[in-house]
């Protein structure tokens, strides 16, 4: 292995030996401690520290770095104590999720360093958003992420790629490619022959790394960091190494040729340093026995202490207390003056005057920039608040999502439009797996809404008419918001930016442009979990939300003798339990009425809820309507028959002749 100090003096050079040897010393301990039963897992990186050191190293101690599970070496060098890297590993209070998760899955502002979920490519996609507020900034910040050769199959790795190329973000995209994803070999997983070559199809630059030789990482980060501050993009780096032990210990290392094993293991990155430093008379044994015994001395004495440090207790209040960012509602009321808006206005209206409240929000999605967007809210935003901050984003919803994240976790609030509440199921994983988790895994808020066209009604058919909130409701950590009057939307939508937690926020289409109310021209808010009760009579219960509410308004017109409560929920997640069980008990009826299909709907939620805590209310059992159980069709008289809206009345009678 050739190495070139270049510039480097010795005491840098020696500076770099030891932030190499710390993380192959704590590996050795812990391969130790596995044995012993005394940890549970351990995914090792040795044979691939020169990676994580190098670039940790070079990079500023204020820029981002997103590690995976292999990477020890970016924590060591970022110096973080052990003591609470051990209580991260060991699930106790010290460490960085109260017990939450295990080994390198959290993240740190202190550090600068956010970790992964198993999910992998997300990542690559929070890489793009926390690169894209330091190019807001013009602060000339490089963001590293590190990724594996497996997940260069997943496709977040490619959304990821497109997006930094088409905004030109100052990312370091490092692939480690260690031969093998768990057990599968490279040629099993691509048929590429180098995976830098990714590089050339999106536009970017790429290089191919000796991934053990410290020093070449080290010089050419080094020149990238700079060049990349006067000229900001993102680069593929493709690290040729190898990881000595198995994906995990338990997984051993059997499916590795033993030729293959030899070959590495003369190219341990850790050793040939250490030979060079010796070679070249930096360093002397005895330097390298003391600097060892250094290092192992702390390594002990971190240990200890953690061994000393209570098991976590489980605490009810503080589980459910974590789920999301804590936040005190900001109520801003508005003047006298209103003007008749449609739902479509209102939401336009409320995202521009947070636009203007808000220097720090940006808002991303297809085709809403100079377009306008799909149905037109956003029409004229880039005269007023520019291309920065009102960006088109490529056909990429995943990437898109988890660069919303980014945003946030760089000091930015993000707004994100599906063009259509369907196409979330491409962005699902990150929602329900990483911005919904974030602040109970490792209390970091997740400033995301993502804004969902959604609702049938229209004739669009399977893929433009889903009304998918159910997908969301039972996932803790995000808030479902469904309003159904345009008084309700822009105050609501107001309340949603505002709020650090992700909130899905649903807009019903056929409402847009069907539903008119006069609405406040200036600012305000609306709480979250305050249903409205729109109708009052004591015959029953009647809890909708959404277009449900104003096909429950039309039936009721039709029937002005029906006296009834009737409820629109307005946000789903939090629900306003005291208001539904206060009608309930009132008129001891309760029909529930969604658009979405029954089966693990809101209102069998809803309805279970009812049963368990108002039974001895009731007269009559809960009654749910909803669309039938099958996917949205396309013709007219098809969608009729498909949405509850005719049923409705029919069940309504029933249940008050019961």
């Amino acid at each position: 292995m050739n190495f070139e100090r270049k510039e480097l003096s010795n005491s840098q050079l020696l500076d770099l030996y030891k932030k190499i040897l710390k993380p192959r010393l704590i590996e050795e301990k812990m391969l130790i401690l596995i044995r012993q039963g005394k940890v549970s897992k351990w995914f090792s990186g040795i044979g691939q520290e020169a990676i994580s050191v190098g670039i940790t190293s070079v990079l500023d101690k204020d820029e981002y770095i997103l590690p995976m599970h292999r990477n020890l070496g970016v924590f060591t060098t970022r110096e973080i104590p052990l003591h609470r890297l051990f209580s991260q590993w060991q699930g106790k209070k010290n460490g960085f999720t109260k017990g939450r998760d295990r080994s390198f899955h959290f993240g740190t502002q202190e550090y600068k360093i956010i970790g992964m979920i198993s999910h992998l490519g997300p990542q690559l996609g929070i890489a793009d958003g926390i690169a894209l507020a330091n190019k807001l900034r013009k602060n000339g910040k490089v963001t590293a992420v590190f990724t594996g050769e497996g997940a260069t199959s997943e496709g977040d790795f490619h959304e990821a790629l497109n997006i930094a190329a088409v905004w030109e973000l100052p990312v370091l995209f490092v692939i480690e490619n260690n031969g093998y994803g768990l057990s599968t070999p490279t040629n099993e997983q691509y048929r590429c022959e180098n995976l830098a070559d990714k590089g050339v199809g999106y536009g970017m630059e790429s290089h191919i790394v000796d991934g053990n030789n410290l020093l070449e990482v080290v010089h050419l980060i080094s020149e990238l960091k700079a060049s990349m501050v006067e000229n900001p993009r993102p680069v593929l780096l493709e690290f040729k190494t190898f990881r000595m032990r198995g994906h995990e210990e338990a997984s051993g290392t059997k499916y590795v040729p033993q030729e293959l094993m030899d070959m590495w293991a003369i190219k341990d990155p850790v050793e040939n340093y250490r030979n060079y430093l010796k070679a070249t008379a930096v360093l002397s044994e005895e330097e390298d026995e003391a600097i060892r015994a250094e290092i192992k001395k702390e390594i002990d004495t971190d240990w200890a202490k953690v061994q000393e440090e209570p098991e976590i207790v489980a605490s009810l209040e503080e589980e459910l207390g974590d789920v999301y960012q804590p936040y005190t509602f900001e109520e801003f009321n508005p003047s006298s003056e209103v003007e008749n808006i449609r739902v479509i206005d209102a939401i336009s209206n409320g995202l521009r005057q947070s636009m203007e409240r808000h220097e720090n929000l940006v808002i991303m999605g297809q085709d809403i920039a100079e377009y306008g967007g799909a149905f037109k809210i956003t029409d004229g935003f880039v005269a007023q608040f520019g291309k920065e901050r009102v960006r088109n984003t490529p056909i990429c919803e995943s990437a898109v999502v988890s660069a919303a994240n980014g945003l946030s976790i760089n000091g930015f609030k993000a707004v994100m439009e599906m063009q259509f509440a369907d196409f979330v199921s491409t962005g699902f994983n990150p929602i329900v797996n990483l911005l919904a988790k974030q602040h109970y895994r490792w209390q970091e808020k997740s400033d995301v809404v993502v804004r969902m066209p959604c609702g049938g009604g229209t004739q669009a058919g399977p893929f433009h008419s889903q009304t998918n909130e159910a997908w969301f409701t039972k996932t803790p950590g995000l808030k479902v918001v469904y309003p159904a009057f345009p008084h309700d939307a822009k105050g609501l939508l107001n309340t949603a930016i505002n709020d650090p937690n992700p909130v899905l926020f649903f807009e019903h289409k056929q409402l847009y442009r069907s539903v008119y109310q006069d609405v406040p021209k200036d600012y305000y808010t609306l709480p979250f979990g305050k249903a409205s009760l729109i109708k009052e009579g004591t015959d029953v219960t009647i809890i909708s939300f959404g277009a449900g509410v104003h096909w429950a308004l039309e039936t009721l017109a039709k029937n002005p003798e029906i006296k009834a409560d009737l409820l629109d929920l307005r946000t789903l997640q939090p629900m306003d339990w005291d208001a539904i069980y206060a009608s309930v008990k009132k008129t001891n009826k309760v029909i529930i009425l969604q658009e979405d299909t029954l089966f693990g709907g809101v209102a069998s939620d809803i309805s279970a809820m009812i049963m368990e805590n108002c039974f001895e209310y009731l007269d009559a059992p809960v009654r749910r309507v909803g669309s039938l159980e099958s996917a949205i069709p396309f013709m007219k008289s098809l969608e009729d028959q498909y949405l509850p809206k005719v049923r409705f009345e029919t069940e309504l009678k029933e249940l008050l002749a019961y």
